[in-house]
């Protein structure tokens, strides 16, 4: 559990980063995902989940 909310502090304080450096960039960035088609969301969903699971397995391995 402790490395779960750690890796979750971790996501917020690199977004909370990014929004802070970059707010304009950003609302432009949402601004054209929300444009996307849903199928195209979901791959790279997908592929973000999976790249994030092989991260993690190969660091903790």
């Amino acid at each position: 559990m402790t490395d779960l909310l750690s890796a979750l502090g971790l996501v917020l304080a690199i977004e909370g980063a990014l929004y802070a450096a970059f707010p304009g960039p950003m609302r432009r960035a949402l601004a054209a995902i929300g444009s996307q088609p849903e199928n195209a969301l979901r791959r790279t969903g997908m592929l973000a989940l999976v790249l994030g699971v092989v991260l993690v397995w190969l660091v903790r391995g």
